[in-house]
């Protein structure tokens, strides 16, 4: 039987910035991934973060390519009735910005000095369950080239998604779930295109919801708000440029670049939040924990806020023999997961067409547009959560 001080599981963006960070912090641990790292890297998630995520990037010392290669926006863009209008983030917020860099970029570079640490990472970790967490012996089992194995530690982070072995692993009596699902979805679609603005445009429109997004200056990621019943295969690349240009401001059609899709895919948007987050021994983190609709940005966001609060709370534990870290991780994390959780609500309900909505609900919305982009007020709400709130 191996050991270790924390066992992670999932090898995504919160639990190889949590195992970067109790690295540095002198702390021992272990990832198991199900996955192999060539899949991970596959997964095309968020790319916009706050600067409390940087910073914690910067902390891990993992952030040399996202200063060279990321693109630090100022502003976004709200459109509706046919015209942008610009909300300037750092004035409104008091000089904060969102730095644009891939979640698949986060990953890989945690990845890679993962590995220059020479740091265990168990990938293709099959049959994963965990044992005991409420005990004395917390201990992982798994499946690895066919022989089953054991990791003895003294705590375990579940750090492996919403359909993750971890929260499916407490009692059901245990947890409480909240959640909201959306009678809508995302198709998006990345292409090597340079993007048609500098700044993010999200859009309200009579057909639907649409998202201009970049990765880089010559990457683009757009968004179509769609039925959940629509397949991808449905949406040809010629079909889905038709439909984006026609819920664009005419300035943004006409410059719109276009080009054949590197990937494509259709993603539900739901709410969803798990309390509490810890369980004896084990510690739910990011998506195990919570899910937002991607309309605020806050998904990757959310998951560094929650490895922060874990994290420092694990090196008060080894460094100071202290449990009102670990005690408190709960409730410091969910504070800050609802606030967020409210912000992706009201983004979303302010900008997409909802199937039951009526006249009095359009002009419901297009009053909260209007009071957004004429109130100074407005505009600092929306920029303080925009950029994240403290941790």
């Amino acid at each position: 039987m191996g050991r270790t001080q924390i066992a992670i599981i999932g090898a995504g963006p919160a639990g190889l910035l949590l195992g970067q960070l109790l690295h540095k912090y002198g702390i021992d641990n272990v990832i198991l991934e199900r996955k192999d790292p060539d899949y991970v890297l596959s997964r095309i998630r968020a790319g916009v973060l706050e600067q409390g995520a940087v910073d914690m990037l910067d902390e891990a010392g993992v952030s040399a390519r996202l200063h060279r290669e990321g693109l630090v926006h100022d502003g976004i863009e709200i459109a509706f009735g046919g015209v942008r209008h610009r909300i300037d983030l750092k004035q409104a917020s008091g000089g904060k910005s969102v730095t644009v860099y891939g979640q698949t970029e986060v990953t890989r570079d945690l990845m890679e000095a993962r590995a220059e640490a020479g740091l265990t990472t168990i990938y293709d970790a099959a049959d994963v369950s965990l044992h005991d967490f409420d005990g004395a012996n917390p201990t992982v089992r798994y499946v690895k080239d066919g022989a089953t194995q054991e990791l003895a530690c003294d705590f375990m982070a579940g750090c492996d998604g919403f359909h993750g072995i971890s929260r499916l692993s407490v009692p059901a009596g245990a947890v409480r779930n909240f959640e909201r699902i959306y009678p809508f979805g995302w198709l998006g679609l990345l292409s090597d295109t340079p993007p048609v603005s500098p700044e993010l445009i999200y859009t309200n429109h009579e057909r639907g919801f649409a998202l201009c997004s970049m990765r880089s200056k010559h990457r683009s990621r757009y968004y179509v708000q769609c039925s959940l019943d629509d397949q991808v295969e449905q949406w040809s690349d010629d079909r889905f440029w038709e439909e984006l240009k026609r819920r664009l401001d005419p300035e943004a059609a006409d410059h719109l670049v276009t080009g054949p899709s590197i990937e494509k895919s259709i993603a539900p948007l739901r709410s969803f939040v798990a309390e509490p987050m810890r369980f004896g021994k084990l510690f739910l983190a990011g998506d195990a924990a919570h899910i937002v609709p991607p309309t605020g940005a806050k998904g990757l966001n959310l998951a560094a806020s929650d490895v922060h609060y874990l994290s420092t709370a694990l090196r008060e534990f080894y460094a100071e023999k202290s449990s009102a870290g670990i005690d408190a991780y709960s409730g410091r994390a969910l504070a800050r997961i609802w606030k967020a959780e409210r912000f992706s609500w009201w983004m979303t309900s302010m900008l997409h067409r909802f199937p039951d909505s009526d006249g009095f609900a359009g002009r419901i919305q297009s009053a909260e547009l209007d009071y957004l982009v004429g109130s100074a007020a407005a505009t600092a709400s929306l920029a303080e959560n925009y950029v994240g709130l403290p941790y």
